[in-house]
């Protein structure tokens, strides 16, 4: 390893060869502001385009200042980040993206989380001193998901990068030139009309309002206001470990009990737990694993859980539309079985009751529309808020979050095991799965199995577990990339796996595109993994054969476990796009 000496602000400093002057300042912990720089969760540089040079700094011997995130240190180098010409040239540049930027600050989706706002605050600009013409863009709304307000964008590429090198789904680049760029899709198509998953990881790298998710709170306050309607609400195991971030607490603070107390402020009928879906998928998805196992099915199975990786599948893997399991995802599970089972015992017709999922995701609002996920005209889920959304209806409504007494889920459909609580982490649906597939195949029950393998940010995790004289060999991958990359590998037959989990975000849901704002923080992400584990290791029952409430579910109204009636509610097939 080659180090190189230089001097920073009057201070020395040795770094590696070929590292960049703002990493080099870092060590030193002196502060240069960035917009375009952005760090992938596993702090990999992957977004240093040096386009928006706000990072500027002044390098002795140079002519021109050099951005710190793209200009690799130098033996002997002297470097002053602040100087008063660095200074006086980031006001300018931010000055000159304020020109040309809508200022509607007080109504935009991002104010008080835009690092634009933040940045201009910072170098203490009270006025903008350029006017002149300024670009405008037609807003795409086109999605359930996603909207592009593109007068907005500061063409720092953190999308573009997120879309194709770490996502690879390849939707977004710069198109045009001059005063026309712009980040969009090929031809400038409607989102709703490319192979856009909906994963929402450009949102949740966006440093400003040009891309946000779909907002559908008012929809939530109409129908709780609706003295017509009775209206559920069921939050994603995703979301306890992240809601509190949202009002200061640590992150991987639980917050499950003053979540639900939230919910019944706001004035829910009644407060579920997708976890009861989440077991019920389990329970659906270790049966058709068997039944693959013992039938000769297609192997290797994937799970079904996440809708951005089946877009992904359904628009790049057509070839392969057999292999996933043809389960429901949790929360959709969990709308079929409120509008039937439920229905039935509180005697309330379908068409009355509105539910409302809690998500992490932006892609659970698109599957929540998908025509596959209705019966009879019926929507499985109304209405789909993230994690933010939920956020902004607890303060809107005026709510002491962190003053709240903790309260329970209401039964039945509240009640859940602790294989539940970990789907919200890269690895737990496997894990999950693979506790009660393996009780069932060799008929021994005994302690939680865990599989320390499968858990973590890491991209792809591999494991090979020994169920009687079968060694199952699984595997986990988290990130769309990652996914292709191991879609492509089966595709080749290069690998041979029994059973693979697919998340698209990163570290799974908890990294969802509708999370808490963290701008690429690692250890955030680790320590929402950590609350949900803990969750798991908290609770009584920790496999999803042992809810009582979903045996009762089985007996009174489904049948066998991937028998004909839960084919008819719980499955759902794909289509060729």
């Amino acid at each position: 390893m080659n180090l190189v000496s230089l001097t920073i602000n009057g201070r020395k400093v040795e770094v590696e060869e070929g590292t960049s002057i703002l990493k080099a300042a870092e060590k030193l912990n002196i502060h240069i502001p960035t917009l375009c720089h952005f760090k992938l969760h596993d702090d990999r540089t992957i977004n240093e385009p040096g386009s928006c040079r706000v990072c500027v700094v002044e390098v002795e011997g140079r002519h021109n200042l050099a951005p710190s995130c793209s200009t690799k240190v130098r033996e002997g180098m002297v470097v002053k980040t602040n100087s008063i010409r660095a200074i006086k040239a980031r006001r300018a540049i931010v000055e000159l993206l304020l020109s040309d930027h809508p200022q509607e600050c007080l109504l935009c989706e991002k104010n008080m989380h835009c690092e634009l706002q933040s940045l201009a605050a910072e170098l203490g600009i009270r006025e903008i001193r350029y006017e002149g013409e300024m670009s405008t863009f037609p807003t795409d709304n086109s999605s359930y998901s996603i909207i592009r307000d593109m007068d907005k964008c500061i063409l720092c590429r953190r999308c573009e990068t997120m879309c194709n090198e770490v996502q690879a789904c390849g939707v977004l680049s710069g198109i045009n030139r001059g005063f026309h760029t712009n980040i969009a899709p090929a031809f400038n198509l409607p989102m709703a009309e490319t192979n856009c998953t909906f994963c929402g990881q450009c949102v949740a790298v966006c440093p400003t309002g040009a891309l946000t998710e779909v907002n559908f709170i008012p929809n939530v306050w109409d129908a709780i206001n609706d003295e017509g309607k009775i209206v559920i609400v069921e939050t994603a195991p995703a979301i306890r470990a992240a809601l509190g971030e949202e009002f200061g607490l640590e992150p991987g603070t639980l917050v499950t009990g003053k979540m639900v107390a939230a919910l019944r402020t706001l004035g829910f009928d009644y407060v579920f737990d997708t976890d009861f879906g989440a077991d019920l998928t389990i329970m659906e998805e270790a049966s058709e694993f068997i039944h693959r196992l013992e039938h000769g099915g297609r192997l290797p199975m994937l799970t079904s859980c996440c809708p951005a990786w089946i877009n992904l599948l359904e628009h790049s893997f057509t070839d392969l539309l057999d292999i996933p399991s043809t389960c429901k995802s949790p929360h959709q599970m969990f709308g079929t079985i409120a509008k039937t089972y439920f229905a039935e015992k509180m005697n309330i017709p379908p068409e009355k009751i509105v539910v409302v999922s809690v998500m992490p995701c932006l892609a659970k609002k698109y599957e929540a529309a998908r025509p596959e996920m209705q019966r009879n005209g019926i929507r499985d889920v109304d209405i789909v808020i993230t994690t933010r959304e939920l956020g902004k209806m607890i303060r809107e409504a005026g709510i002491d979050f962190i003053s709240l007494p903790d309260e329970k889920f209401d039964a039945p459909l509240g009640e859940s095991t602790s294989a539940g609580d970990i789907f919200g982490a890269s690895g737990g649906v496997m894990e999950a799965a693979v506790r009660t597939a393996y009780e069932w195949l060799t008929g021994e029950s005994g302690p939680a199995l865990e599989f320390h393998s499968v858990r973590g940010l890491k991209g792809v995790k591999e494991a090979t577990v020994k169920i009687k004289d079968m060694d199952v060999h699984v595997a986990v991958t988290n990130g769309l990339g990652n996914a292709r990359r191991l879609l492509e590998s089966i595709r080749a037959g290069e690998v041979n796996y029994h059973l693979i989990e697919i998340m698209a975000c990163p570290g799974g849901c908890i990294g969802g595109g509708g999370q808490p704002y963290i701008y690429g923080d690692t250890k955030i992400l680790e320590k929402r993994i950590e609350a949900l584990y803990q969750e798991d290791k908290n609770k009584a029952l920790r496999k999803s054969h042992e809810n009582p409430y979903i045996q009762q579910l089985y007996k009174e109204f489904l049948g066998e476990p991937y028998g004909e009636k839960a084919h008819e509610l719980l499955h759902t097939h794909y289509v060729n796009k």
